[in-house]
């Protein structure tokens, strides 16, 4: 029973983390576009954005990682064995902590008023995530290995049409 009860605390945390992903590139993106706005705008926004920024970062989606973690690895104790599909799921979220932990850098950067990146490029990096979302979700669900190759070609057919969505995005943006 208690099984069920770590699980869904896990469920939770890992919305909340992915919640906050999502919301922190976006922050990345309006800070990066906040620095193209003159003077005083740019200050009163990229102060207001790196405050945002500050109080999702560690009052979210840091914790939320955290009890992912914490939880997952009590699941994965609870569960006692490792099937296939799960070595594939826990490679996907290796590579999600990855993508965290590089979101972080971005974060002390624009903290510090450096801009690495431009929202273009964030807007890109903001998909990476929904990338991960759907590759974990899907193994989960369907736990297969022939579900995990049709996925795989999903995932990169799904890339192909958020860059090309991106681009023409981009190209709307600058005629207006």
């Amino acid at each position: 029973m208690s099984f069920y009860y770590i699980k869904a605390l896990h469920i939770i945390f890992v919305v909340t983390w992915f919640a906050g992903l999502f919301y922190i590139v976006r922050l990345f993106i309006y800070f990066a576009e906040a620095a193209e706005k003159p003077e005083p705008e740019k200050s009163i926004l990229q102060k207001q954005l790196a405050l945002m920024q500050k109080r999702l970062w560690y009052g979210i989606t840091w914790p939320s990682a955290i009890l992912t973690f914490i939880f997952g690895l009590t699941m994965l104790y609870l569960y006692g064995s490792i099937p296939s599909w799960l070595v594939w799921k826990l490679c996907f979220v290796a590579g999600l902590y990855v993508y965290h932990f590089l979101c972080h850098r971005i974060f002390r950067q624009q903290q510090q008023g450096i801009l690495k990146y431009n929202a273009t490029r964030l807007r890109i990096w903001n998909e990476v995530a929904t990338l991960f979302l759907i590759s974990i979700v899907f193994l989960v669900v369907l736990k297969s290995s022939l579900s995990m190759l049709w996925g795989i070609l999903g995932l990169v057919l799904f890339s192909v049409i958020l860059l090309l969505a991106i681009r023409i995005y981009k190209r709307v943006r600058e005629k207006s």
